[in-house]
This record gives structure tokens, C-alpha cells and sequence, in this order.
């Protein structure tokens, strides 16, 4: 998984880079007619229902920005709130407060939906065992921050990228020679090359379960748009052997059911590659 120095990083180089990507050369709207020594006090507005998230996001913008900003949390991330709420409140260059406020909307908007259908999704499972995995499947650029949102909304992050958990999928067995031959020589790569990494493998039918069974050397195995009664099957099968985890077309209204089927993790792209911006507005404060 990433480290906090990793995850820090990641955010550091998000916002320098939407900033860039936003400012160019000048903001000259708010430099052709917003003094540079006039101060401003905005709020942060809610207009939907929802799970909150991104406002330490926003801190860190702001600061990014101008230090001198100063910002007043209300509500916090993994609150949940309505319409007409008020999460915040930030004071100081009117310029850096427009400077931010498009960056940070666009996050806190998004992460703000990805924090409520994965909130959804966790109390769904609420009494069970079974945690909700997020995947790989987000927005280029900003994986952090959807990966975050995932957290602040209740759910566990599964590998951050390709680095930091060895994933065998149907690609990688076919292309390897077949799932003995994906583990061997995954196992020995992992050896010569001295790294510990987990070794996640897909599986596709109860056949290549038992072939796993048989061959070993893994920490988890997914099993991918299997029937019920397969996955019930399959989870007596490891019987606690290795993790499992469920994944291939689980809805919000299937997710119970292959949550019953006992599974350990049930994976869902769904909860950032399928979602609706929260809508969020920042407004200035009349003096």
C-alpha cells in the first residue's frame, strides 16, 4: 500500500499541477479588476444531500496557494450533510480565494460523491464480515484523492497502482501459460527480485479454483462474475485458505447477496468510475 510520505507526495504534485493546468501565466480576471491587497471572507455551500469529503483537501489547496488564507471548518469529512449546510469559511486575499476555488471545488465535488455511494455500499454490509474494496479503475491524475474519498466514505483501499500488490488476471495467466505457470514464475520474480508484495489471482470457474488450491504460493483469490451457488462453493473450497474476493458486475442491489455468499472483499469500480458530483458552490461572504 502507499505510505503517507507517498501519499502526501501524490497530493503535492495533484495540486501543483491542477494549479498550473488552471492558472497559466495569470488569473486576469480577478487581476484586472480585484485590487491585490483586497482581503475577502467565502463560504463553502452545500446544495445536495450527502457524505462530505475533500475539506482537508481544500485546506491544503488554500495553503498551497497562500499560507495566509485561513480557513474555518464547520463540518468535517465523513460528515454527512444536506442542502443549505455550510462547510467552511475561508478569509483573506480575495485574488488567492479565486485562485483555489475551481481546484478545490472540482475535488471536493467528486470525492464528495465517491465518499456517499461508498458509504452506501459500506452500511449495506453494515452486520457482515465482508469489506468493500475500491479498484484501479479511477480518473487519471487524481487516484489519491478518489482512493481518499473511498476511505472517508467507510470503504478499504485496494492496490494503489501496479507497484504495490501483484494482481494475476486473465490476461496474465493466458499470456504466462495457464495459472500454475502465472504463480511459479511470479513467485520466483518476487524472489530474485527481493520484494514482498502480495499475490492476488483471478479466477473464472471452480476449475481454475481448485487448480489454484492445488498449486498455492498466493494471499487472495478473486473470483469474477461467478454464480452464487459457484461462490458459495468456492468460498468452502479455500475454506479460510486465502482471502477472497468478489468481483464482475456487483450492483448496489446484488451486493448483499454476494456479500452472503461469505466472501472476505467484494471489489467495485463502480464506486469511482460511476458517479454524480455532489454539487458544491463557493460564495463570497457580503460584508
Amino acid at each position: 500500500m502507499m505510505t503517507k510520505e507517498q501519499f502526501e507526495k501524490e497530493l503535492d504534485l495533484i495540486i501543483t499541477n491542477a494549479l498550473r493546468e488552471d492558472i497559466g501565466d495569470g488569473d486576469h480576471s480577478s487581476l484586472a479588476c480585484i485590487p491585490a491587497d483586497a482581503t475577502g471572507t467565502a463560504q463553502l455551500l452545500v446544495k445536495d444531500d450527502g457524505i462530505l469529503a475533500g475539506v482537508e483537501f481544500a485546506r491544503r489547496v488554500f495553503q498551497h496557494v497562500d499560507p495566509d488564507l485561513k480557513m474555518t471548518v464547520m463540518i468535517p469529512d465523513g460528515s454527512f450533510v444536506r442542502y443549505g449546510d455550510v462547510a467552511f469559511k475561508v478569509s483573506g486575499h480575495s485574488q488567492s480565494i479565486l485562485k483555489a476555488e475551481r481546484l478545490l471545488l472540482n475535488a471536493m465535488q467528486r470525492m464528495s460523491a465517491i465518499a456517499t455511494k461508498t458509504r452506501k455500499y459500506v452500511d449495506i454490509l453494515a452486520d457482515l464480515k465482508t469489506k468493500i474494496l475500491d479498484t484501479r479503475k479511477t480518473t487519471p491524475g487524481i487516484r489519491a484523492l478518489e482512493k481518499w474519498a473511498v476511505r472517508i466514505g467507510g470503504g478499504t483501499n485496494h492496490r494503489f497502482g501496479l507497484y504495490d500488490m501483484v494482481m494475476l488476471k486473465d490476461n496474465h495467466i493466458d499470456f504466462a501459460g495457464g495459472i500454475e505457470q502465472a504463480i511459479l514464475k511470479t513467485n520466483k520474480y518476487l524472489k530474485d527480485n527481493n520484494l514482498k508484495l502480495k499475490i492476488e489471482i483471478e479466477t473464472r470457474d471452480l476449475d481454475e479454483v481448485a487448480e489454484v488450491l492445488r498449486v498455492g504460493q498466493v494471499d487472495r483469490v478473486m473470483l469474477d462474475n461467478f454464480s452464487f451457488d459457484d461462490l458459495r462453493t468456492a468460498v468452502k473450497l479455500i475454506n479460510g485458505r486465502f482471502e477472497t474476493e468478489a468481483s464482475g458486475g456487483i450492483t448496489e442491489k446484488t451486493l448483499r447477496q454476494y456479500a452472503e455468499c461469505g466472501v472476505d472483499f467484494i471489489s467495485s469500480g463502480a464506486l469511482t468510475h460511476s458517479v454524480s458530483n455532489m454539487d458544491l458552490s463557493l460564495k463570497a461572504v457580503a460584508i
